[in-house]
């Protein structure tokens, strides 16, 4: 059984749903040890959220954010935590309906997706910084 772990940060990201696949690929070049196994990816924040969707047309990822934005508004008046400016209450329920992990199938050293799957990295802040990632990939 191996165990590979890797923090990184990821350069910052204007607001919206990013893929981010192929970067977190490059991050854990151990991924090709394992031939069965899992890749957990955490985000170290609570303004912006992981999850898998479409990786193919860019609409959906701006479906995704207008949806969002209608779900969860800026400005609501009900609203306590407000002193980071008006995105950041709904940047913390957004990132928790979204999720802070994705946990992904590793087969003979690769992601085992679908194939219009993909990493998205959700990021609900105006001016975020970059994003702390740590993956862990565990198998044999």
């Amino acid at each position: 059984m191996h165990c590979y772990q890797k923090t990184f940060t990821l350069a910052p990201y204007k607001r919206g749903f990013h893929i981010i696949t192929t970067l977190v690929e490059r991050e854990i070049p151990e991924m090709k040890n394992i031939s069965a196994g899992l890749a957990h990816i955490f985000i170290h924040h609570t303004s912006a959220g992981l999850t898998i969707n479409e990786n193919a047309d860019p609409s959906v990822r701006t479906d995704f954010e207008s949806h969002l934005n209608l779900l969860v508004p800026e400005n609501a008046d009900h609203y306590q935590h407000n002193e980071e400016g008006p995105d950041d209450m709904p940047a913390h329920i957004k990132s928790s309906m979204m999720g802070s992990a994705v946990t992904i199938p590793i087969t003979k050293g690769k992601f085992n997706m679908g194939v219009w799957q993909g990493i998205y990295l959700t990021e609900h802040r105006n001016h975020a910084s970059g994003r702390k990632i740590t993956i862990t990939v565990i198998g044999s």
